[in-house]
């Protein structure tokens, strides 16, 4: 089974899996159409997240798929010149993209396809056409005038200037031809050659401090994941530098409650994810950036630590305000999720942040830039501060769940800050609440974005009286600017039956395939 935010994606991933490739196989196909399908998200320009149940075992395989900043990106270079923070667009957001990388390295270690032939169904689509899905159409025009500033960005992603409409066949035979060059030369076809000649000249010439060796020298690497236990599931995240620890602490809070006790839809159950999630970002903001520099982010999953915060939730009243998320409010990623018929499980995640990401494309290429970057700080000493070749603080998470001692779901939910909590939602519904798939994931979502709490449609009008009267400052989702919380997809094996069942949230264009 596949479960992606694109039918197109999803068939690829199916199509691999008939033809006897395994689940790595199978997500990497799918992922590299979805960059094809859904650029303002994710593509070759992107990061990427994995974790990989071989045999559907509890031993997992993590895979830290991001990129670095410039070996010149210091700190003092850009408060001098008076950045505030690392821009959202233009060239500084873009660290050295981490996505083909990752790709070739599961692939290769992991997979039983070459890259090559991975890629065929994503060349197909970028060099024939696909059909611009209806979300995806929906989200393009926010993004026009970022897109008209880089002529390269424009030729390829508006069509006289406009964002082509849904039911429309775009074309990116560019994109093709770097496909083609990666299928061929594997990483080192976007990591060396015309492809990054092209990327860092477009950047420098914007102003970037990207060099040839900042690319040729990019590797992503294996990390040990985390894990928690929530009433005998133990959920795995991918350590810092991605935010999968504040999902861990956000469930860790939450297991002293009686969840079960309280409605499923009702206040109480959302005012202790609201209050259990504000503290949990606190702490990411606080503590979390590149492991390799960040300070000692382990203690925030100690069992003393978990309780000292479960302490200071009131559940008739909100706390005090808490410092708002720092991290920028990128929301544009995907997530694939696969099962095959050995029960190898992955959770594959990708993203270049913002839609379109930095709003760069390297000529003749057809990559979209990522703006990773503009996730650092330029706060003195900060464990996000912007440094040489250092990674930022991630949003993108994946998720895999075991119950005794065998993986019971593939998990991932995108939007940016909400990804946490996404994961915590879904986790909740379908321990706390018994959900189906369909039901966790779809569900109605509360999110609190650092100064306000977003409500879905679906809930009560007593929810929100309610969250206000405990002194939560409340907002429809409809009146953000992000008009939903998040997506997703969702795999649960069932071992005694010897099936799967899959799930891909309403609020994207993609569906859940198996046979």
């Amino acid at each position: 089974m596949v479960s992606s935010a694109n039918p197109l994606a999803s068939l690829a991933g199916v199509d691999v899996l008939r033809a006897g490739g395994n689940a790595m196989d199978a997500a990497i196909a799918a992922m590299a159409v979805l960059g094809v399908v859904e650029s303002l998200n994710l593509g070759l320009g992107g990061d990427c997240f994995a974790l990989y149940a071989p045999g559907g075992g509890s031993e997992i395989i993590a895979y830290n798929g991001s990129g670095r900043a410039p070996a010149a990106a210091q700190a003092d270079w850009y408060r001098s010149r008076g950045f505030a923070e690392i821009p959202a667009a233009g060239p500084h957001g873009v660290t050295v993209p981490g996505a083909v990388e990752a790709w070739d390295r599961l692939a290769a270690d992991h997979g039983t396809c070459g890259l090559d032939e991975l890629l065929r169904p994503a060349i197909h689509y970028a060099d024939e056409g696909y059909p611009v899905h209806d979300v995806i159409a929906s989200w393009w025009p926010a993004d026009v005038e970022k897109l008209r500033a880089d002529p390269e960005a424009a030729r390829i992603l508006l069509w006289d200037g406009q964002p082509p409409a849904a039911g429309t066949i775009h074309r990116q035979p560019d994109l093709a031809q770097t496909l083609r060059r990666i299928g061929r030369e594997r990483s080192a076809g976007f990591y060396t050659g015309p492809v990054a000649d092209s990327i860092v000249r477009h950047l420098r010439a914007k102003g970037g401090l990207h060099t040839l060796e900042d690319f040729a020298g990019h590797k992503g690497e294996y990390v040990t994941p985390i894990s928690l236990d929530y009433r005998g599931y133990r959920v795995h995240e991918c350590p810092p530098n991605g935010q999968g620890i504040a999902a861990l602490i956000m469930l860790g809070i939450l297991r002293d409650f009686d969840l079960s006790a309280f409605d499923p839809r009702g206040a109480d159950r959302f005012h202790l994810a609201i209050e259990a999630g504000r503290l949990a970002i606190r702490d990411r903001d606080r503590l979390v950036g590149d492991p390799e520099t960040a300070g000692d982010w382990r203690k925030l999953l100690e069992p003393v630590y978990l309780s000292s915060q479960r302490a200071k939730i009131d559940l008739a009243c909100a706390a005090p305000p808490v410092p708002p998320a720092s991290l920028p409010m990128g929301r544009d990623t995907c997530h694939v999720a696969v099962v095959d018929r050995d029960c190898n499980a992955v959770s594959l995640i990708a993203s270049v942040f913002y839609n379109f990401g930095s709003g760069l494309v390297a000529p003749g290429t057809g990559v979209v830039l990522q703006n990773r970057g503009c996730g650092f700080v330029l706060t003195p000493h900060h464990p996000n501060e912007i440094g040489p070749r250092k990674r930022p603080l991630h949003t993108i998470i994946p998720a895999l769940v075991s119950h005794a001692g065998r993986i019971s779901h593939s998990l991932g939910v995108v939007g940016g800050h909400y990804q946490a909590w996404g994961h915590t939602q879904v986790v909740t519904n379908l321990v706390d609440y018994g959900y189906d798939v369909q039901e966790a994931i779809d569900a109605p979502r509360v999110f609190h974005n650092g100064a306000n709490v977003e409500l879905e449609p679906g809930l009560a009008p007593e929810v929100r009286t309610e969250l206000t009267r405990r002194q939560h400052r409340v907002v429809d989702v409809s009146e953000t600017s992000m008009g939903r919380l998040g997506g997703g997809q969702l795999i649960a094996i069932d071992w005694e039956k010897g099936t799967l069942a899959g799930a891909a949230d309403r609020r994207l264009d993609g569906c859940a395939l198996g046979y």
